[in-house]
């Protein structure tokens, strides 16, 4: 092996630079920083070998009345330069990967390029001894050249280290650029890349990127803004209204209270009243579901407050009925009686009224009669472990003490009175013979009285706690 190394250096220095091509393709991206290593070692070998053999890359090959072997100790300095080149990029790269992330990506190309052309002009100069200066010339009037068939192109290239300096998103952010919204799945030297909400790809130009007004939805990381619109007849009272789209507010729970929700009136004209919620949730994944529950609350809520959605064909109830009846039209358990049953039965419902705060129906009571919400929200509370935890909230048209009516069963939930509520009670000893004779409805609220079951002992079971994982650096910081 030293025979070797003795008697052919430059056929060893070309060996390292295989085996460095080599192992730079078998390693994989996991071991990077073993890659960085073997790249170290194996150019300082190969500068070892090139400088005791008496190849200075600063100067022009020896043995010039030996072609072959000027020509291969050309080519190994001019490796050396492209080789030190090539080591000092990934170096920098995996400096910068540490501090900056995949941000610095676009950076590190450039100065990658920058790095390169050094290495080849000083490769040109000084193993070849080429006159500089007219390379330069003529490599400048190429670059203006180029420079003006490839504008936009370039255009595109500054306005990247632009966004990549200024940083208005990052990797994995949810954004809006000129209208196109979607997650930031690539930022390279010409464009960015969305994965939008419909699974496709959009590419924005770096240079359209740049000027265009884009929205950071995961600005700041911990909040996302959700709103949604309402059209409403101008012959309502807005404080209803208002009144009504607040206690849809109140009902959905995934809202923040930090900023506060808040419902605002937007506009009005002869056509019609807009009217907005808008609130904060702390999930871009919560914010399709809890504009799809906003708007269900939200026609709830007006409903049970005597206003109906906008519409080119206006809804034609029938005139005269009472509060309880119009609520047993709404109602999905009660959807299925005849009309004169309806009647029968609205006339056994006696409205009860609830301030806020104060209880309904208490965890672990049998309940005697069944509540259907006329307006106003209800908090579901469960005990978990001695603390209270709120699992759902309730709105018009929901039943409570369905259990106590169908087989004398108590749910461990406390049902109280998030707003101020108004409730009609239906008594046991009068529902229960029509549920013996309407076994559609009797199916219906077993139904609900088993989902609620489930749902209450799913929630009610400990949650395991997570065991720190222990090992030998976490001892040492310990120990510190």
């Amino acid at each position: 092996m030293l025979s070797l190394l003795t008697d052919h250096p430059l056929v060893c220095a070309l060996i390292l630079i295989l085996i460095d091509l080599g192992l730079w393709r078998l390693i994989s991206a996991n071991g990077s920083n073993w890659k960085l290593l073997v790249r170290l070692l194996i150019f300082s070998l190969f500068s070892i070998l090139l400088f005791n053999e008496g190849l200075n890359p600063l100067e022009t090959a020896p043995w010039a009345d030996n072609v072959p072997l000027h020509l291969a100790a050309t080519g190994l300095q001019i490796g050396w330069w492209l080789f030190g080149a090539r080591t000092l990029t990934v170096l920098i790269g995996a400096v910068m990967m540490q501090r900056v992330g995949h941000t610095g990506r676009l950076l590190q190309d450039l100065l990658g390029a920058v790095i390169f052309l050094i290495a080849i002009i000083a490769a040109l100069a000084y193993v070849l001894d080429l006159p500089v200066k007219g390379v330069l010339a003529t490599s400048g009037a190429l670059a203006i050249i180029v420079g003006l068939a490839l504008q936009s192109t370039l255009s595109d290239v500054f306005s990247g280290i632009v966004l990549n300096t200024t940083k208005p998103y990052l990797l994995d952010d949810w954004i809006s650029i000129d209208g196109t919204e979607g997650r930031v799945t690539d930022i390279d030297w010409r464009a960015t890349r969305l994965q939008t909400s419909q699974g496709s790809m959009a590419v924005i130009p770096n240079s359209l990127a740049a000027k265009a007004k884009i929205i950071n939805f995961s600005r700041p990381s911990d909040i996302f803004g959700v709103s949604i619109s309402l059209q409403l007849s101008p012959h309502a009272r807005p404080q209803t209204v208002i009144d009504a789209l607040e206690r849809a507010m109140e009902g959905c729970r995934y809202l923040l209270a930090k900023p506060a929700p808040c419902v605002a009136l937007k506009g009005s004209s002869a056509e019609g009243v807009e009217y907005e919620i808008s609130g904060f949730v702390v999930s871009m994944d919560q914010k399709r579901m809890v504009r799809n529950q906003l708007f269900d609350l939200a026609f709830r809520h007006l409903q049970a407050s005597g206003v109906s959605l906008l519409s080119s064909v206006e809804p034609t109830a029938p005139g005269g009925l009472s509060r309880p009846r119009a609520l047993l039209e709404s109602s999905a358990i009660f959807s299925t009686l005849r009309q004169e049953e309806k009647e029968t039965f609205s006339q056994h419902m006696t409205l009860q009224q609830f301030r806020a705060g104060e209880m309904i129906l208490p965890a672990g009571e049998v309940s005697d009669h069944l509540f259907i919400i006329e307006s106003g929200v209800v908090s579901v509370t469960l005990s978990r472990g001695g603390v209270k935890l709120e699992t759902a909230r309730m709105g018009p048209g929901e039943v409570i003490g369905e259990g106590g009516i169908l087989s004398e069963t108590a749910l461990p939930a406390d049902f109280s009175a998030k707003t101020s509520c108004s409730l009609y009670r239906i008594e046991k000893d009068y529902l229960r013979p029509c549920l013996d004779a309407r076994h559609d409805i009797g199916e219906a609220m077993k139904a609900l009285l088993d989902f609620r079951l489930n749902k209450a002992q799913t929630l009610m079971q400990e949650v395991p706690k997570v065991v720190e994982k222990k090992g030998f650096l976490q001892w040492l910081r310990n120990r510190a």
